[in-house]
């Protein structure tokens, strides 16, 4: 007995199909034909997959579907990546993929407007306490008493000024 992508490589063939002709009437791709009939069903992600487009191209061919996929699952049974039926239940995460899937919850644009009031008012508070603090101090205090000198104690370390400005 044929397996299933010997029968439908042969039935397209025998029908004057050619690969394109098929990938435009089932709207599989072509590089998924080619694996369908070379028998190369690792290309492929999961089993319906398979199933899917062998029930597409045997209709399109007029082949026997119920028996081709009969064949396609005994097929399946004895390859070692779809010989059983992926788990349903989810498999354990690391650390980072829960942190991303929090991550990828977060209502973005609620949380930029929260984030950028916060902001707002933080600065007002720092600012308020900031003014406070600084209308509260001596603007003197840092000086020591001898660094202020009056004018009247100056012994000739400037120029006086001139009473007049002479004119031209």
């Amino acid at each position: 007995m044929p397996s299933v992508a010997e029968q439908l490589r042969g039935t397209r063939e025998r029908q004057k199909l050619s690969i394109y002709d098929v990938a435009e009437a089932t709207k599989i791709r072509t590089d998924h034909i080619r694996a369908l009939e070379e028998g190369n069903y690792e290309v492929f992600a999961a089993p319906v997959y398979i199933r899917g487009f062998v029930r597409n191209y045997a209709s399109l061919l007029r082949l026997d579907v119920p028996e081709v996929l009969k064949n396609l699952d005994a097929e399946l049974a004895g390859t070692k990546k779809f010989s059983e039926p992926p788990s349903l239940s989810p498999k354990s995460d690391g650390w980072v993929d829960l942190l991303m899937l929090q991550v990828a919850k977060i209502n973005w644009g609620v949380t930029l407007v929260l984030a950028g009031g916060m902001l707002i008012l933080g600065l007002s508070i720092f600012g308020y306490q900031f003014w406070k603090r600084q209308q509260s101090m001596d603007p003197l205090a840092g000086l020591d008493a001898g660094m202020y000198r009056s004018v009247e104690t100056n012994k000739g370390e400037t120029f006086p000024l001139p009473s007049k400005i002479p004119s031209k």
